[in-house]
């Protein structure tokens, strides 16, 4: 029984989930582009809210699993490639717009650095259980609300607590929806690649 089990406890130590396809310069660039993609696929996935700049959006699921599956350097590098894309017009970003100059942005430079921290967290098996996996998607979450509310606030001269109830109040039971499906998801990947290895 240990013998069988050494090989998927090595494959996993370190391991995030984009390790598992053979290593190439082609592969990295593959994920990183793919990576970006599925988050500008995911911002159009939009529900306007009343009273709010801010749209509900698959895009912040789409960036913390981006970074969960693909590794903190991977992960940033899919969202910069996400963000300096949108800068410079590809309309993938929330609703199919683009620029720097909505208020919105803010959320975007958060899940850049929320991508990098999860991967970190990934990295260290942060995706491998239901409950680690809950206290990454939540950090990450905090982190693009703590970039992205003084942002918003900033860009629409608002309160802090006018942004709060504009820009975070609202989302948190669509983020903790969002968390439920990563929770799910992530440590399934990871059994049934144990199962296989």
């Amino acid at each position: 029984m240990s013998t069988a089990a050494a090989p998927v406890r090595s494959l996993r130590a370190g391991t995030v989930l984009a390790d598992l396809i053979p290593a190439s310069r082609a592969r990295d660039i593959a994920l990183v582009v793919g990576g970006a993609a599925l988050t500008g696929l995911a911002a159009q996935l939009t529900v306007p809210v009343p009273g709010s700049p801010v749209p509900v959006s698959g895009q912040t699921f789409a960036a913390l699993l981006v970074g969960t599956a693909l590794g903190a350097r991977r992960g940033f590098l899919a969202l910069a490639l996400y963000a300096v894309a949108g800068m410079a017009g590809v309309p993938w970003f929330a609703g199919a717009t683009s620029g720097y100059g909505m208020a919105s942005f803010g959320y975007i430079l958060g899940m850049l650095l929320a991508s990098t921290v999860v991967g970190a967290l990934a990295r260290r098996g942060a995706d491998r259980s239901v409950l680690r996996t809950a206290g990454a998607m939540v950090l990450g979450s905090a982190i693009i609300y703590a970039v992205g509310v003084p942002y918003l606030a900033v860009a629409n001269g608002m309160t802090l607590g006018q942004a709060v109830a504009a820009g975070l109040t609202p989302f948190l039971i669509g983020d903790a929806l969002k968390a439920a499906l990563a929770m799910g998801a992530l440590p399934a990947a990871w059994k049934l690649v144990g199962r296989k290895g």
